[in-house]
């Protein structure tokens, strides 16, 4: 029996360009009763039941109030239930790859945390890093859009209660919502009681809207047959802008559909992950596309899609038929929709905070989890204070769009990590570098020690493997400084052939990867020349297709059986579901406008100025030393490692 050891020391302490890069691609371990978790751990209180009332409700925001008049006027026409279908099935793409991570990997993080296990420290920081700024912008921007839909029970918004109208500011040229920064203060203070006390908030605001949602479909059916569904009966089809106006439209209405993602943030507080996270993701996503696409079919039979109105469509569609009144309810379901998607973006962000904290790559301040309520308090109470802030002082309309840059970014390495997990899974595990006496008397067992060999930042193979009676793998100059064990590499074909197994699927999916952004790139820029453009599409998509092909040829790793809590939902059509789903959200990505990206580079910049000031030298995995993850419960049930 034989393991590999390779040491981090160094690699955050001035040790050159290469302990920096290293430091980049270390992968911390899933956590599981070896891991010793700093500070107290989250409240498990969460049931399906409760998980679905999160997705929904941060899902089903005041956006389908409005969508489905700007995308019907402007792409899809009366198709404008099949954009929704489309986008909803490109959703679940994320959704099942979400699936299978977050009940192999049941911990605070989301995103970020699946990112740590699989890719590396530097991509999980920076879709961390992009996610903090999607929920603090996504909350203000919800917020702020709460007041004048709340101005509408009281006549306008100059009857508002002095205290909570908006006020002109006039040296400042600003516009301050004080309504805005009330509500984003309850939220909080909701958040801080407890997970249990704030989901039954959220359940009760959610069941409003979609009782909201279901008034609209019921009435609505009824005045359709009732008039004959004038909506349909057009000249121009059921397909008046084509095939590409429908497909844009679901480009468009994709975005309706993030908020379940606010589910996995939510894994550790779950009293059975395994189960209940995949049920709960995907029973919100199917009563989200349902009720979108039920609503939209009423309404675009209601009124010709010309003659929507763009800003109060559900609305001026039932004033149409003598309906007036009508207008309290669904005013009722947006404001409903804006509470429950102002908790959905608050609640994920501390536990994105939490997560960094606990792996050190931010200050130990928020990772403290509250004895009392098991949350973490002070996260919760500095989100809520950006988010206020932000709401109060700010427009952020024009910043919405660096929200879709996080979610993005977040479903494409999620993707990536279901293809790293099923076919080059991680076979190292960090362990403290308090172990280094028991591993050291482990190697000792088997003939020498792993200083001895190459010093403290060596990385040797000592022995032969457990199942295969044949030595693990070694660095590559190893061979010539060991030439008796690289003849012994050599010598069991098995252990060869698995490891150019995972050398070709590393490659593939790194050129597949390569191959979806050159295509999707090219498929963008109308500016490139005609002949560069195809000739950029064709290589992008001859690497796409040769990955598939590849991909699906050769055998999964078999540890991904084991890799994690097993037991829980595994995603099909590996490779295909989650190319796809790659596919689909970098092209979205690439398409969010210039404007959009130089404003999140500004944002991702200091992000990295943070990362290598104080998250890579801070970082938990700092001092770590990885051996195979076959050998990890040996080493900690040695005796030397039982009397540290």
């Amino acid at each position: 029996m034989g393991f590999l050891v390779d040491s981090q020391e160094g690699s955050g302490k001035g040790g050159g360009s290469y302990g920096g890069v290293r430091s980049l691609i270390r992968r911390k371990q899933v956590d599981s009763v070896r891991v010793k978790k700093r500070g107290q751990q989250l409240a498990k209180e969460l049931s399906v039941l409760h998980l679905i009332a999160i997705g929904v409700g941060s899902t089903i925001g005041a956006g389908v109030y409005i969508l489905v008049g700007t995308v019907a006027r402007e792409h899809s026409g009366p198709a404008l239930t099949i954009s929704f279908l489309i986008a909803g099935i490109a959703a679940a793409l994320s959704a099942f790859c979400y699936a299978e991570l977050a009940s192999r990997c049941p911990s605070a993080g989301s995103a970020y945390h699946y990112s740590y296990i699989c890719v590396g420290e530097g991509v999980a920081w920076l879709v961390g890093w992009a996610l903090i700024l999607e929920y603090t912008i996504g909350g203000a921007a919800v917020a702020r859009g709460i007041s004048p839909n709340l101005a509408l029970f009281f006549g306008g918004g100059d009857n508002l209660p002095a205290f909570l109208a908006r006020q002109h500011i006039p040296g400042l040229d600003v516009v301050v919502d004080p309504c805005a920064a009330v509500l984003v203060f309850i939220v909080t203070a909701l958040l801080c009681a407890g997970i249990k006390e704030s989901t039954r908030a959220q359940v009760i605001v959610t069941t409003a809207n979609v009782c909201a949602m279901t008034f609209v479909i019921i009435a609505g059916a009824y005045l359709g047959f009732k008039s004959g569904w004038p909506g349909y009966e057009l000249p121009t089809g059921y397909f008046p802008f084509g095939v590409d106006g429908m497909l844009a439209g679901s480009a468009t209405v994709f975005f309706a559909y993030i908020g379940f993602d606010s589910v996995a943030s939510t894994a550790e507080e779950v009293k059975n992950p395994q189960r209940d996270l995949p049920i709960g993701i995907g029973a919100a996503l199917f009563l989200c596309c349902a009720l979108y696409m039920m609503v939209s079919v009423i309404i675009v039979g209601l009124v010709p899609y010309y003659a929507m109105d763009r800003d109060t469509p559900i609305s001026s569609a039932f004033a149409s038929h003598g309906m007036q009144w009508a207008a309290y309810i669904i005013t009722i379901g947006t404001i409903t929709a804006l509470c429950s998607t102002l908790m959905g973006s608050i609640l994920p962000q501390p536990r994105i905070l939490l997560a960094m904290s606990r792996d050190g790559l931010l200050p130990k301040f928020f990772s403290d989890v509250n004895q009392h309520t098991q949350v973490p308090l002070k996260s919760t109470i500095v989100t809520g204070i950006g988010s206020a802030i932000l709401a109060f002082f700010m427009d952020v309309s024009e910043l919405a769009g660096m929200v879709s840059v996080g979610t993005l970014l977040a479903f494409t390495m999620v993707a990536i990590s279901v293809l790293i997990l099923r076919y080059v899974p991680p076979d190292e595990v960090p362990l403290p570098s308090s172990l280094r006496d028991s591993i050291d008397s482990l190697s000792l067992q088997y003939g020498k020690s792993t200083q001895d060999i190459n010093g403290e930042d060596s990385k040797v193979n000592v022995g032969t493997s457990k199942d295969s009676a044949v030595p693990l793998l070694v660095k590559e100059d190893a061979s010539a400084e060991f030439p008796l064990i690289a003849k012994q590499l050599f010598l069991g074909n098995y252990t060869l052939n698995e490891e150019s197994r995972r050398k070709i699927a590393g490659w593939t999916i790194m050129f597949t990867c390569a191959g979806v952004f050159l295509l999707t790139y090219a498929a963008s820029n109308l500016a490139l020349p005609r002949s560069l453009r195809f000739t950029v599409c064709g290589v992008g998509g001859i690497l796409l297709l040769s990955g598939l092909v590849v991909l699906t040829c050769i055998d999964q790793d078999d540890a991904r059986h084991s890799f994690g809590h097993a037991g829980g939902f595994l995603c099909p059509f590996v490779p295909l579901l989650p190319i796809a789903c790659i596919l689909i959200n970098v092209y979205l990505l690439l398409n969010l406008g210039a404007a959009t990206w130089a404003r999140v580079s500004v944002w991702l910049i200091i992000g990295v100025l943070v990362y290598v000031f104080y998250g890579r030298t801070h970082s938990t995995l700092r001092d770590a030393i990885y051996v195979p993850a076959a050998h990890a419960d040996e080493i900690y049930r040695s005796p030397v490692s039982g009397s540290v």
